[in-house]
């Protein structure tokens, strides 16, 4: 059986190219260093969670966040081949490290390591900045505007939107009251799937592709037969 070598014109290769380029470079850019929750209540006992994924293709051996001022860390969660050191300043923690015993977090893996902390008692946004080491030397600093490549991530201290926690985990309780069983992290499914956002722009490209291909075939269809 014989096969038809498919030739692509010059807009639907470019159009391939696009595509291609979109969903990659997307796909990389979402995989941020995260924190949860994103919204949270002045003065409330909050469990806030470090979602740290590996982009690259080393491990990730260490992790370094910066304390926002006015959160007090009162207690860590441990985590399994991880160790962990405080940084403090006249008695307040204004730094946590991770640091892997064994082979850190694998490309292609993620890492959540959670502490306890108090928020300020004033309304705000709370700049997490982190830096990811990796296997090789390499650093990444998430420090930047969330405009930015490597954005901090930020919780919005305040009043949370009604019913709903910025699709994270349920916000903390009162001031001075720890919140009752709260998750840090979003549930697997919870909210708007990750892959939403990215299975309807890959179908947007696709439509483009094909809207592209029939508006060739159909201007190959119009044209008038060569001369002989």
């Amino acid at each position: 059986m014989s096969m038809r070598r498919v030739r692509m014109s010059g807009p639907l290769r470019v159009a391939a190219l696009m595509a291609f380029f979109v969903l990659v470079f997307t796909g990389v850019a979402s995989a941020h260093v995260t924190v949860w929750p994103k919204e949270s209540r002045p003065g409330a006992w909050e469990k806030y969670t470090v979602r740290v994924p590996t982009e690259k293709d080393v491990p990730t051996v260490k992790i370094v966040l910066k304390v926002p001022d006015g959160v007090s860390v009162e207690s860590m969660e441990p985590v399994p081949g991880w160790s962990y050191d405080l940084q403090k300043e006249n008695g307040r923690v204004t730094a946590v490290v991770w640091q892997a015993a064994g082979e850190g977090i694998k490309p292609g893996e993620f890492q959540e390591f959670s502490f306890q902390a108090k928020n300020p008692q004033q309304s705000g946004e709370l700049s997490w900045k982190a830096y990811q080491y990796y296997k090789d030397g390499s650093v990444v600093e998430w420090t930047g505007p969330q405009d930015e490549k490597t954005p901090a991530a930020v919780t919005v201290v305040g009043t949370p939107t009604a019913g709903t926690s910025a699709a994270g985990p349920a916000v903390g309780g009162e001031a001075g009251t720890p919140a009752a069983g709260a998750p840090a992290a979003p549930a697997a499914g919870a909210g708007v799937p990750a892959w939403a956002p990215w299975t309807a722009l890959g179908l947007s490209i696709v439509s483009l592709i094909l809207s592209l291909f029939a508006t060739v075939k159909s201007g190959r269809k119009g044209a008038p037969a060569p001369r002989g």
